[in-house]
């Protein structure tokens, strides 16, 4: 995709709130040179981002966002360099979304001096004034929450911009870690352990089985066929996950939903004249992870974080395990006044139950998976075309994807 293009989601995808990407070969890693460590080369990643000015960091205190942060303010002070800024959203009215205690000390651990915060109330809402200019602009983008950073890019304005993006996928713990730790001798077998490895070393058909069965209930708002071909992407997707820590990051690189949430950020980061930059995805960061000796391979998000920046941050926030949560700014005044009025207006019923739809909608706490189809029913009631197939209604089961196919 070009600067300025994002991919259109599918019929499904839109009703489902999932990006369900085709399977494709991963890509290469880039070769670094001998003994390049994840630090040095995330480095290389932000330092380029460090020589615009301004230099803003989406900071909301979180790990990530504080890992990326921390990191550029000690590059910034090694070499000479303004030092970057930190931009936080703020909601006054929401708690769960409160972090300040943790973002304050970061700061302050930090030593930094400038620091943007946005308070923000219905504003942030799904489809609020900013979320609906962007619509207009760019029709339905994914994930539903990607203008959250309009107001952090334009903050940036003319300069860069640092994420977190990509710590959630670098950090996590493999779902096959036990069977992994027993077949190393690294942990002591239990009885249970024999299925553990038989399910981690079977044929990628049988793994996607046996999750599928597994899967809790998603999508109760959709259509019995609808809701079996998102198990079936879902499990499918679930079942490739590599067992070889190289290979692991190597598909992590190639990873189709971030391509997706990495398109939608680069197009509006593009409306404000904005490099945007992922140090956590960055290739050359997977890469110097994918080559970690065996004895330096982190087991968990905490021990990561403390390979990374652990002489960069306060211990206590290196191993949080809690984290903030944004369903309150989403379903707030604008959603809930178009929940109110409408009518079934575009949603596919061959897709979508019209009526399951309707009781979520008007729950205390929609489904957040559900945005996206409220972002492209917003665009239907008020007649704005999007990109692609969403300038009409979401299509039928006929229209099928690849993860409908499988079904």
């Amino acid at each position: 995709m070009t600067p300025g293009e994002h991919r259109t989601l599918s019929p499904l995808e839109v009703s489902s709130g999932l990006v369900l990407p085709a399977r494709r070969r991963a890509p290469r890693l880039p070769e670094l040179p001998a003994g390049t460590t994840p630090r040095q080369a995330i480095e290389e990643a932000i330092l380029p981002a460090l020589r615009r000015s301004p230099c803003v960091v989406s900071f909301s205190g979180g790990r990530d966002s504080s890992a990326v942060l921390a990191l550029a303010t000690d590059l910034a002070r090694r070499e000479g360099l303004p030092a970057p800024i930190p931009v936080t959203h703020r909601f006054p009215s929401a708690g769960a979304t409160q972090e300040t205690e943790w973002q304050e000390q970061v700061i302050a651990f930090l030593g930094l001096h400038e620091w943007v915060r946005i308070d923000a109330a219905g504003d942030l809402d799904c489809v609020g004034p900013i979320a609906t200019e962007t619509l207009r602009r760019h029709g339905v983008l994914w994930p539903c929450n990607a203008y959250f950073h309009v107001p952090i890019l334009e903050a940036a304005a003319g300069g860069a911009l640092l994420t977190g993006v990509g710590g959630d996928e670098a950090f996590s713990a493999s779902s096959w870690a036990r069977a992994l730790d027993v077949l190393g001798r690294r942990a002591r077998p239990i009885p249970r352990d024999a299925l553990r490895i038989g399910f981690a070393l079977s044929p990628r058909w049988v793994k996607s089985a046996m999750i599928r069965r597994s899967l809790p209930e998603f999508g109760a708002w959709l259509r019995p066929a609808a809701r079996r071909a998102v198990h079936a992407s879902i499990a499918a997707e679930a079942a490739t996950e590599p067992l070889r820590w190289e290979r692991r990051f190597r598909e992590l690189s190639g990873s189709g939903y971030m391509e997706v949430s990495l398109g939608s950020l680069r197009v509006l980061a593009g409306d404000a004249g904005v490099e945007i930059s992922h140090p956590l995805h960055h290739p050359r960061f997977l890469a110097a992870l994918a080559a970690l000796e065996p004895a330096r391979r982190f087991r968990s998000r905490t021990e990561a974080m403390q390979m990374l920046v652990g002489d960069l941050l306060p211990p206590e926030l290196i191993g949080r395990a809690t984290k903030a949560r944004f369903a309150e700014v989403f379903w707030a005044e604008h959603s809930r006044a178009l929940v109110a009025r409408w009518q079934g207006e575009g949603v596919d019923p061959e897709i979508v139950d019209i009526e399951r739809l309707r009781e979520e909608w008007r729950s205390s706490a929609p489904a957040p998976h559900t945005i996206t189809l409220l972002q492209h029913v917003w665009l239907e009631l008020e007649g704005r075309s999007a990109v692609g197939e969403l300038a009409q209604p979401v299509g039928g089961l006929g229209q099928r994807s690849p993860a409908q196919r499988a079904a």
